[in-house]
């Protein structure tokens, strides 16, 4: 579904790119090899204008340096995952067996909004070598309430459970996914999770402007009622399952640094972006060695 989504939007911004592109080329102002790279480019700028916008909105009192840094590291995982690698998945996700002879807890890989599972294209292969079993999931459908993908994360787990025979799963969440494995923990309970670790997850809410209105979209709105809701429904126990990652320079989720839940020290990262998160080398380390660890 998201993938088709791209796809149109890719095609869409191609061919407004190639009537600015003609319509200057008439006028003389472009070259036909200049008309031609505008329309190759518009993707590219268009993702530049959504990147600035956001990364403008979100800055805080960081760092100048770590801000620019998280700028173009975010431009790079933005080409990456939304105009090479997400549109383009036509298989369905599965489980994925691991590549080492030493079995670890499997681990459930949640992504965020407007995502899929090709966000999790550098974390897989690092944690089948590891020695886990993973499925990475696609929450759909894509606008709809958090609470409907405890459903799509408790298939997942049922399959990882019975591929490897073992009794946990692990599970991994990237901005909104985090909070779809919270809204399953909710309707499942804790019995089955033997660690959580969520990577740049709105766990108080984001002030990014909801320009889409989605059901999910506003649950994930700063301080909202859903959010609220959800953690009155926590106990400290299910708190100690979290390991939080997160980056001061955010440019999706922030407040960043009051992302977290109550008695859960996060883990910083100085200088990424949103989708960064899931491509950067220490944050992939990071995760590998919380679910190296022997589970309580």
């Amino acid at each position: 579904m998201l993938a088709q989504l791209l796809r149109r939007t890719i095609f869409t911004q191609l061919m407004l790119g190639a009537a600015v592109a003609v319509w200057l080329y008439a006028k003389g102002t472009l070259s036909m090899l200049e008309a031609v790279a505008l329309v190759i480019a518009a993707p590219f700028l268009v993702m530049v204008m959504v990147d600035l916008y956001t990364a403008v909105l979100s800055r805080g009192p960081e760092p100048f340096g770590a801000w620019v840094r998280s700028l173009f590291g975010e431009y790079r995982a933005g080409i990456i995952i939304f105009l090479f690698r997400q549109p383009w998945t036509r298989t369905p996700p599965g489980v994925l067996s691991s590549t080492s002879p030493n079995p670890r807890v499997p681990v459930v890989l949640v992504h965020g909004y407007l995502c899929n599972h090709r966000i999790w294209d550098d974390v897989i292969p690092v944690l089948r070598a590891q020695g886990h079993d993973v499925f990475a999931v696609n929450l759909e459908p894509l606008f709809c309430s958090v609470d409907t993908y405890s459903a799509v994360v408790e298939s997942a787990v049922q399959a990882l459970l019975t591929h490897s025979g073992q009794q946990k799963v692990a599970l991994v969440g990237h901005s909104m996914g985090g909070l779809a494995i919270r809204a399953w923990l909710r309707a499942h309970g804790t019995a089955r999770a033997a660690r959580v670790l969520t990577l740049g997850t709105p766990h108080v809410g984001t002030q990014v402007p909801q320009h889409l209105k989605t059901q999910n979209g506003i649950q994930m709105t700063w301080k909202s009622e859903w959010l609220g809701t959800l953690a009155a429904c926590e106990a400290p126990a299910t708190h100690r399952l979290f390991h939080i990652a997160l980056s001061p320079q955010d440019n999706i989720v922030y407040p960043q640094r009051a992302q977290v839940l109550p008695n859960v020290t996060p883990t910083v990262f100085e200088g990424i972006g949103h989708l960064q998160m899931c491509l950067d080398p220490a944050v992939i380390h990071w995760v590998q060695n919380e679910l190296a660890e022997p589970c309580p």
